[in-house]
């Protein structure tokens, strides 16, 4: 289910990426950013639309969400009253994901994929850290092994020398 007033950081990113894909996916949005030159610029446009609309969402003020974003106050409020093409496209996928118009099961499973993804990846991350750490423990403990065979042939020596 998408927070359409996020309460969480988690779910105002959750709402951030549906608005960012929802809109993207959009028949008219895929269209219009056919153009290389076009799509640069208002993909990162549309991410700060969405990421202010969903920090707006969860009560953050104009102020707020400027420094979070890196953008100028004046930026976030075109955004946020749609006077940005990627603002007003922002809001309208925002509204029809209110309405229940916009099929965005495909977007929570490819979020929900993002996210496994990303706890996978931290998992094998930990993992390799692991192992490195078993393989340098076998080594000092080869290491060790060898200092303890070495004392023992010494106290053995010295044992034969005292009879």
């Amino acid at each position: 289910m998408i927070p359409i007033v996020p309460t969480s950081k988690t779910e105002i990113d959750k709402l951030e990426h549906v608005l960012i894909l929802g809109t993207l996916f959009r028949p008219e949005i895929l269209e219009l950013i056919k153009d290389p030159v076009e799509k640069v610029t208002w993909v990162d446009s549309l991410a700060i639309a969405a990421g202010a609309l969903a920090r707006e969402k969860s009560g953050y003020t104009v102020g707020e969400i400027a420094d979070e974003l890196g953008r100028t106050e004046q930026t976030i409020r075109k955004h946020l009253k749609g006077e940005t093409k990627a603002g007003k496209l922002v809001i309208e996928t925002y509204n029809m994901i209110k309405r229940g118009e916009l099929n965005i099961e495909e977007v929570e499973k490819f979020l929900e994929t993002m996210v496994r993804k990303e706890e996978l990846e931290k998992k094998l991350s930990s993992i390799k850290s692991l192992e490195e750490e078993i393989n340098n423990l076998k080594k000092e403990n080869e290491l060790l092994n060898s200092k303890l065979e070495n004392v023992k042939d010494a106290l053995k020596k010295l044992l034969t020398e005292l009879e």
